[in-house]
């Protein structure tokens, strides 16, 4: 999602595109040159790989003093201090927070949290140099959207190029600017952070143009990997039904398709526990393990939105969140019949918004061309301006404004705004929807 953009926020060659991952547990913050494509991630302690932030706060009882990250986990069990984890669910769910005898409202939380991990960037980068940020969580709604965009604009980044995408996004903005042999088939991530296994699977149609991606998601809640401090045999036999399980898993994940890579994410492949599961999965495909793909992917995802490079122009990822069809209309241009796109395919519903205006003459309804990817099954969708008393203006121009209301419904608004000073505004204003294949 675009936030807002004003001609005058220009981006600079030379100054930093900012990836950050917000999770549950943790955070990670990634980085690019604007104009370099190598992508780099913040390590919380310098000289190391050490990218996880915690996603806590900690506030010294009586004083205004904020701990964040490994210093909030460092001075959670201290005396005097209140921890506060998972803050990304407490700004969703909305409501006020208690602590130390005061209400805090859970989004300002977040941006206070926001606010003092951005500082790691100091090392790379002041403020001022940031040109662009894109946030990726888990899931992306219209609710973490708008969330996000408050947090965001609270804690104070310059700039205006403030976007949004979910995990899934940024698995196939990773993917897209890896060398292509990893992705000639197949990719698979497999994520676990202990409790849970998420695993996506992407496949890339290449008989369509462009080429549409398809990724699919399955989330596994019985695959738990035991504590460090569990007994070593009850430890042992956990370890081996986990991998068990895992290994069913990839067979069905892998069965009659060709995987290229495998990318095994979170702190819950520690330990070594999957190994006939990794034994499979390293026959015949490249296998990666790490835990910064998320931030990188939103870093690429950043690349794209600014320059989209040929290999991003040439595909189209489709996920559930996506419209799936182009959206527009045959319009006279000079005197010639054309296509004029208003929605387009490729784009999070609930982001998708066009507003223009329109000369009409005479008539009382307006056709949408609905195109989905597929090329197939087009179809014609008419709005009636049902009224219109506009049969003695030889033109009159509209307003008109499309959004998503759902994932499969198109909003119209069509507001007359009459034609000069012999044909005023009657104030009319229609409203109608269409749905559209998804």
């Amino acid at each position: 999602m675009f936030l807002e953009h004003k001609e005058e926020d220009k981006l600079h060659k030379g100054n930093v595109l900012v990836g950050y991952d917000l999770g549950k547990q943790y955070s990670q913050i990634s980085y690019c040159i604007y104009g370099q494509e190598e992508v780099d991630t913040v390590a919380t302690v310098v000289g190391t790989k050490q990218y996880n932030i915690p996603m806590m706060l900690c506030k010294r009882v009586g004083v205004n003093q904020w701990f964040y990250g490994k210093d909030a986990v460092k001075n959670a069990g201290e005396e005097g201090m209140i921890a506060l984890d998972d803050i990304l669910t407490l700004a969703k769910k909305g409501e006020a927070v208690e602590l130390d005898g005061d209400s805090y409202d859970p989004v300002a939380l977040l941006a206070l949290f926001l606010k003092r991990s951005m500082a790691l960037m100091n090392f790379i980068a002041t403020v001022e140099k940031i040109d662009a940020i894109m946030f990726t969580v888990d899931e992306l709604d219209d609710r973490m959207v708008e969330i996000l965009a408050q947090a965001s604009a609270n804690f104070g980044l310059r700039t205006k190029h403030i976007y949004f995408q979910s995990h899934t996004d940024s698995f196939y903005s990773f993917v897209l600017h890896q060398p292509q042999e990893l992705w000639n088939y197949q990719v698979i991530v497999c994520e676990h952070d202990g409790m849970r296994l998420k695993t996506y699977r992407m496949e890339c149609n290449k008989r369509t143009t462009p080429i549409v991606v398809l990724i699919e998601e399955q989330i596994y809640e019985s695959l738990v990997i035991p504590d460090e401090e569990e007994e070593e045999e009850i430890k042992q036999d956990a370890y081996r039904l986990a991998d068990e399980r895992f290994l069913g898993i990839l067979q069905q994940m892998c069965e009659g398709r060709i995987v290229s890579a495998a990318y095994l994410l979170g702190d819950g492949f520690r330990g070594g526990w999957d190994e006939q599961s990794l034994k499979f999965l390293c026959s015949s495909r490249r296998v990666f393990r790490g835990n910064n793909l998320f931030s990188r992917g939103a870093c690429y995802g950043l690349l794209e939105k600014l320059e989209p490079s040929e290999v991003g122009k040439a595909h189209v990822f489709l996920g559930k969140d996506k419209l799936k069809s182009n959206i527009g209309m045959n319009v006279l241009r000079q005197g010639k019949e054309s296509y004029y796109a208003l929605l387009d395919a490729g784009e999070n519903w609930y982001e998708v918004r066009k507003e223009c205006e329109i000369l009409l003459a005479g008539g009382r309804e307006l056709e949408f061309v609905v195109t989905p990817l597929t090329g197939k099954n087009i179809e014609m969708k008419t709005v009636t301006l049902a009224g219109n008393h506009r049969d003695d203006a030889p033109y009159t121009r509209y307003r008109l404004e499309m959004w998503m209301g759902t994932p499969d419904t198109v909003q119209v608004k069509v507001s007359d705004l009459g034609f000069g000073e012999l044909f005023p505004t009657g104030g009319q204003v229609w409203k109608q929807s269409f749905k559209v294949p998804h």
